[in-house]
């Protein structure tokens, strides 16, 4: 793996510190990674896209393709990288991608690099401006184009372009990473500490590292509540705890408690929800009965992603476990 070892890196995020500096430190997609060295060793490089969710390594390849194909000299004549905080444009690319991918090298044979991160953020007009670009100047340079959500790339510009999809780590391909840089940066971290980063990340290498250093500044040791703690995410106790009042308690009651936990711990009812919706299904609740929390859960979620009250919606979720709980008892009382 690639650490940068200049005085900079100190104050450098860990997610930075520790990106892959060449396609050999790259942690997943073998076969991608593979397809691009035959690119780049017959020399038969295409457009690409990469596309996939955050965290999966697509800037990583192509900047490590990049620190292949160039010297260290020629790396920033060479290679434009936009990013979408940039002014993404149609004057970008009619001034800023025109002019780089125009203009020939004098003294370097072979092509120019445009990274295109995050161009899922780029207007259409904009995309439409630069497939002409990209057919215009295909002699002298290759793009790479980087986003989360290939139907947000114009198919003109799909078609131009050889496509390779970045699925989410598993956390066998994230867990020894994250150990590289636990014993790097010595961090104390506990077996349920590393679970629940692994948990948290859900296939993001990105998030994983950064919940990791969020975690270690706050805390001596990095467990699983602290990381729950440190990321304001319900703990499972915390969810045992909510699903017991529910269940078993009177509606006010459980209202009150639920409510008084929220407030301690700074808990948002999305979050619960969705720890909710993991726990129903490893509970033996009768089909039926598991269909209606389901759809009912659902509904207070697109409720609040649409701005309704939070205490009106707990309320809803209350309903619908007493509800749920009726249910089970005619069913009982019924066999």
């Amino acid at each position: 793996m690639g650490v940068k070892d200049d005085g900079k890196a100190l104050n450098l995020p860990w997610v930075e510190k520790y990106r892959p500096e060449t396609l050999k430190d790259l942690i997943s997609h073998e076969d991608i990674i593979m397809t691009i060295e035959r690119f780049i060793r017959d020399d038969h490089v295409p457009h690409l896209l990469f596309y996939g969710p955050p965290g999966t390594g697509k800037t990583s390849t192509i900047l490590a393709c990049a620190r292949k194909l160039y010297t260290p000299k020629e790396f920033n004549s060479m290679v434009l990288e936009l990013n979408a905080s940039d002014d993404r444009g149609i004057g970008v690319v009619r001034e800023q991608i025109l002019s780089f991918a125009s203009t020939r090298t004098i003294f370097k044979s072979g092509f120019k690099l445009v990274i295109l991160d995050e161009a899922d953020a780029m207007t259409n007009d904009a995309q439409n401006a630069l497939r002409r670009v990209i057919e215009k100047f295909t002699d002298n340079v290759r793009f790479c184009l980087i986003c989360n959500y290939l139907g947000k790339i114009i198919p003109a510009i799909q078609s131009r372009c050889t496509r390779f999809r970045f699925g989410p780590l598993t956390s066998q391909q994230i867990l020894p990473r994250l150990n590289h840089v636990i014993q790097r940066e010595n961090v104390n971290v506990s077996e349920d500490g590393r679970k629940a980063l692994l948990t948290l990340a859900a296939g993001d290498m990105r998030k994983a590292l950064n919940i990791l250093q969020s975690t270690s500044m706050a805390y001596q040791e990095v467990t699983e509540d602290s990381v729950y703690t440190c990321v304001g995410h319900p703990l499972r106790s915390d969810i045992t705890n909510i699903m017991n009042w529910m269940l078993n308690e009177q509606i006010d009651v459980a209202y009150k408690k639920i409510t008084e936990l929220k407030i301690s711990k700074g808990l948002a009812l999305l979050d619960i929800l969705t720890e909710l919706h993991n726990y129903i299904h490893r509970i033996d609740f009768p089909m039926n009965v598991r269909i209606h929390l389901v759809q009912r859960m659902s509904d207070v979620e697109m409720r609040l992603c649409a701005g309704a009250v939070e205490k009106l919606e707990l309320s809803a979720v209350l309903a619908a476990f007493a509800e749920a709980k009726k249910m089970v008892a005619d069913q009982a009382s019924a066999e």
